[in-house]
């Protein structure tokens, strides 16, 4: 439904910039934080800015609620207006404010309900859903039909009003537009001074499928042809689904009976009984991916037995609750902003998000690519944003549906210096691909050194012990134990790890330096001299190599930093970089301008 009750939340404190943090196994990040406290969602904003944002959003709410009650027109997805007044209430508890129940526009909502409208609890979760069941008897389920909620009043047989819900006591009256929908019948076989129902209007729709289709926001298309000042065909299309009678028969059955006599046969064909939460579960999983007439966006279960319609209330009932399908897209709150930084000195972005249920994964990151990619979406911190899940349960973002009016300065840090062969060293400007670097060179693509991840490579990297990509060779086991957050024992294992790794052969060595990838495969045979007698055009001929790959190669090779540490591990004595006799030979006779190389990958 349009109006939805706010969820509380709590007040905020500071998380503010950080200046640095791992995320993974060879990025390292940015991160620019919201101002929010780790146990809440409310921005830390000022008076003034609360003022100012909850201003914009509250005079574009009543502009849609102006154009949709009076004009007939829905300007915007009903998911998102809901999510966006949800997004109202929720800024108003923050700012110190009560909450204020959204009314429809003056004028449009004025006869009242003989009997109030109740609401829905949504059950959360399918624990919730057993735990409303338990000890209960007489259950039935029924699709929740996505329409417009609508009194229809009979009086000694004969229609004489059809009213809006509005705001669950006074709605539009809707009377005269019910001539032009064939599926309301205008008289009943029932001479009763006065039978009241309550039901959806919706789209009739052929063979709908609720998990492929969605919604298709039949609900508007409904409510623009009902708030139209003149009747439209349109009206033809829509259908009636009867989900309450107060006061009506003791039993459901005898109800389902009568109002199929009546002409409200849908009722009868979708209310089925239950006993047990696996049934509810099966007819939920059935409504859902099977072939319906009118869309619908979960289940309600009720119990067969009502208070007197006397006694209804507009607030949630207590004998009916409602378990929605699956959500494939859902609204939050950007929270938080990372640019990662690769080894290779690309950057990508990551919003950091307010944490939500998509299917039964929690989602609170989203990749979205390059900075430009940020820019180009135009996002901040405080935005509200569609997410849903791609292939393989991967989140993906859909949409900004809401900026704040106070916009930040994104942490488009200027990086553009930075690639494939800067930082084999630590620096401001190099921290995070530097970082990088040594996450990759002890990962199970290179040296794989057990133990040594990016907590660890950050605490040797701050107690200034690495400050270039092989300084961790010459550690001893006592300088490792005297970094804070390393015990003894981790020192001991951390250095006989790392004496293990200065045995590691030559390929492991070259792709821990950063040896371009494409030519990895043609080094299991060949020696460092060799490697650098090799040139361009014998790289660029070889299988599975282009000229890209080929001039990155003969770059890295002749790189003064790479010069220099290959020096240092001949130095160190290391096996994969000491010549032996063999080698020595082959490099005597070792390749020429014209000799082949190995040929790489077909």
């Amino acid at each position: 439904m349009r109006y939805l009750l706010p969820v509380f939340y709590l007040f905020a404190t500071l998380l503010s910039l950080i200046a640095f943090k791992g995320i993974g196994a060879t990025e390292t990040a940015i991160v620019k934080e919201i101002h929010v406290a780790k146990d809440s969602s409310c921005p830390l904003w000022s008076a003034t800015r609360f003022e100012q944002e909850l201003s914009r959003l509250t005079t574009k709410l009543e502009s849609w609620d102006r154009a949709y009650f009076l004009k007939g027109e829905s300007q915007i997805e009903d998911v998102v207006y809901d999510s966006l007044r949800e997004q109202q209430q929720k800024w108003r508890l923050c700012a110190g404010n009560a909450p204020e129940e959204a009314t429809p526009p003056a004028g449009s909502a004025t006869l009242p309900h003989p009997v109030s409208h109740t609401g829905l609890k949504k059950m959360a979760s399918e624990n919730a859903v057993a735990q409303w069941m338990k000890g209960k008897t007489d259950l039935w389920v029924q699709p929740k039909v996505d329409g417009i909620a609508v009194t229809l009043v009979y009086q000694r047989g004969h229609l004489t009003a059809l009213l809006s819900r509005g705001d669950g006591l006074l709605g539009q009256d809707w009377t005269a537009k019910a001539a032009a929908i064939p599926a309301i019948p205008q008289t009943i076989p029932d001479l009763a001074k006065r039978v009241v129902l309550q039901g959806e209007l919706f789209l009739m729709m052929n063979g709908h499928r609720q998990n492929i289709t969605g919604g298709v926001n039949a609900r508007s298309t409904v409510a623009g042809a009902m708030m139209r000042r003149k009747a439209s065909a349109s009206l033809e299309q829509v259908g009636i689904f009867i989900w309450e009678w107060p006061d009506g028969p003791a039993t459901m059955t005898a109800r389902l009976q009568r109002l199929t006599e009546w002409g409200f046969p849908l009722t009868a064909a979708f209310t089925q009984p239950v006993e047990t939460f696996a049934e509810a579960a099966k007819w939920r999983d059935d409504w859902y991916q099977h072939p319906l007439p009118f869309a619908s966006d979960g289940i309600v279960i009720r119990q067969q037995a009502e208070p007197e319609g006397r006694a209804w209330r507009n607030r949630p009932a207590s004998w009916a609750v409602a378990w929605k399908y699956p959500v494939v897209r859902k609204l939050t709150d950007v929270t938080g902003i990372e640019i990662t930084t690769g080894r290779s000195g690309k950057r990508s972005v990551v919003l950091k998000l307010q944490p939500v249920m998509l299917d039964d994964k929690q989602v609170a990151r989203v990749s979205i690519g390059s900075p430009a990619k940020l820019k180009e979406w135009d996002i901040n911190i405080g935005d509200r944003v569609a997410v849903s899940l791609a292939g393989q349960g991967i989140p993906r973002l859909d949409e900004v549906v809401w900026r704040v009016a106070g916009r930040d300065e994104n942490p488009a840090i200027n990086h553009s210096e930075l690639d494939a062969f800067s930082c084999f060293t630590t620096s401001d400007l190099c921290r995070e691909q530097f970082l990088s670097r040594l996450v990759w060179l002890s990962g199970s693509q290179a040296l794989a050194i057990r133990g040594l991840g990016p907590g660890t490579w950050k605490k040797l990297v701050e107690a200034e012990l690495v400050t270039s990509l092989l300084d961790w060779l010459t550690l001893t086991e006592q300088q490792i134990n005297a970094v804070p957050g390393i015990g003894e024992k981790q020192a001991r294992k951390l250095f006989a790890e790392m004496q293990l790794a200065k045995q590691k052969s030559f390929r492991r060595w070259l792709s821990a330096l950063g040896f371009p990838v494409a030519g990895l495969a043609m080094s299991e045979t060949l020696t460092w001299p060799q490697i650098t007698r090799i040139t361009e055009t014998q790289w660029r001929t070889a299988r599975g190599m282009g000229e890209k790959s080929a001039k990155q190669i003969q770059r890295f090779i002749h790189h003064p930093e790479v010069v220099a540490m290959v020096k240092v591990l001949g130095n160190e004595r290391l096996p994969a970089f000491i010549e032996t006799d063999s080698h020595k030979e082959q490099e005597l006779s070792g390749p020429n301008q014209d000799s082949e190389i190995p040929a790489g990958p077909a």
